[in-house]
């Protein structure tokens, strides 16, 4: 159903300063800069978002798309999806493809959700017939039928993926690619689409899946392809797939330092520059022990040369199989920080720590006044836990098979 041979895709970086507005006077200055400095400005350079990329997949197959912030994946699936051209390299596609890869994909605003539906169907290359066949199924599942004759514009985000995802899975493409969009919806209805996947993969259609939980990739997709830098890392079986993704996190995170990581996302203005984990002594640790006190602290570079305060620090608590089993931000409590001009720390501190033993990822976010991502690394750094006597009962060290503790009482009536 897909061919791709040597794809690669080129951007060119821009260089220069950001600027809302460039004045006559600013123009002047820099071309008199240079002059004086005899030194060409580098305006740009080039970046390779995709390189070298090759894969073919059949008819029926339901592939995962693997790989980190900034591995490629969404360039992939917009040129796969004829969104975007390639630099080099080809694509064949046999049959029709629905791509549901970011809010709005494919829909007018001012439409009508009802209008959409007709409209994505005559992209897809079907006639008003076989649209109305399946219209009362889109609408069924989209659960949107209220709001049926409402511009989409007027749509929250999640009846936008409602409704999108609806349309792409319903109108019986031959190719169907989603993108993460599908964590804007809520969790029933997410695993409404991962079943509607599933069954669009059983009746022989193909499916490409990107995601971040390992989990789902692994009951959803029966192979897995790693994207690594723009190119295929890994491309077979999806249990192998996920334990090369994992074993290139862990990697990544032991050997590049936090302010050198270029798989982040954000403004920019606050990066992320180290991470420690301190005891109530305030000595750093490697391993920790479940039931102890500790402070998790991330130390950051302020680039903005000004204080920003209400800023919302976040970071998660990851498995093996990517699956978040603790969630803890500076918002929930109520307690967003301000930030130093230049740079600084925040400690955040968890008390009897409930891990059970194992190795977790920890993502890190930072973002101003919850309208700006200053700094986001998915797989930023690690943890170990192993030994600790939560239960105070003397046995140190608890199995993998659960992840989080707790303290019940227990008796006999």
């Amino acid at each position: 159903m897909l061919r791709v041979e040597n794809l690669g895709k080129c951007y060119q970086v821009s260089h220069l300063p950001h600027r809302n507005t460039v004045t006559l006077r600013d123009a002047i200055v820099d071309t008199a800069k240079s002059i004086v400095k005899r030194k060409p400005r580098v305006r740009s350079e080039a970046f390779w978002a995709l390189d070298g990329v090759s894969f073919t997949i059949d008819q029926g197959e339901r592939v995962g798309i693997i790989g980190r912030n900034g591995a490629g994946k969404s360039t992939l699936l917009k040129i796969l999806s004829r969104i975007t051209e390639p630099t080099r390299g080809r694509v064949e596609v046999w049959g029709r493809v629905a791509s549901l890869l970011e809010v709005g994909t494919g829909f007018h605003p001012e439409l009508s959700g009802r209008e959409n539906i007709y409209l994505n169907g005559a992209i897809l290359g079907m006639n008003r017939s076989e649209i109305t066949r399946k219209f009362d199924e889109i609408v069924e599942f989209a659960e949107v039928e209220r709001f049926l004759d409402t511009p989409v514009k007027r749509y929250s985000s999640g009846m936008y993926v409602r409704l999108a995802f609806a349309v792409a899975a319903h109108l019986e493409p031959e190719i169907l690619i989603v993108d993460e969009v599908l964590a804007v919806g809520d969790v029933q209805f997410q695993k409404k689409c991962l079943n509607k996947m599933e069954d669009v993969g059983k009746e022989g259609r193909t499916v490409l899946f990107v995601s971040h939980n390992m989990q789902t990739i692994r009951a959803l997709c029966d192979r897995g392809i790693v994207l690594e830098s723009g190119s295929v890392a890994f491309n077979g079986e999806v249990q192998q797939a996920i334990e090369v993704y994992s074993e290139h996190s862990y990697q990544l995170m032991s050997e590049i330092p936090l302010l050198e990581r270029r798989d982040r996302t954000g403004s920019g203005r606050v990066k992320v520059s180290s991470f420690r984990v301190l005891d109530t002594a305030e000595r750093e640790v490697e391993t920790l022990k479940s039931g102890l006190d500790y402070d998790f602290e991330f130390g950051y570079v302020n680039d903005s040369g000004k204080p920003l305060d209400n800023v919302i620090v976040s970071f998660a608590v990851l498995d093996d199989q990517g699956q978040t089993i603790l969630l803890l931000r500076t918002n929930f409590t109520d307690s967003n920080v301000t930030l130093n001009s230049d740079a600084g720390v925040v400690r955040c501190r968890l008390n009897n720590l409930p891990l059970a033993n194992g190795t977790y990822r920890l993502p890190i976010y930072f973002a101003y006044r919850e309208s700006e991502v200053l700094d986001y690394i998915q797989d930023a750094v690690s943890i170990v836990v192993e030994g600790g006597d939560f239960f105070g009962t003397g046995q140190m060290g608890l199995p993998k098979k659960c992840k989080l503790l707790t303290k019940a009482e227990w008796r006999s009536l």
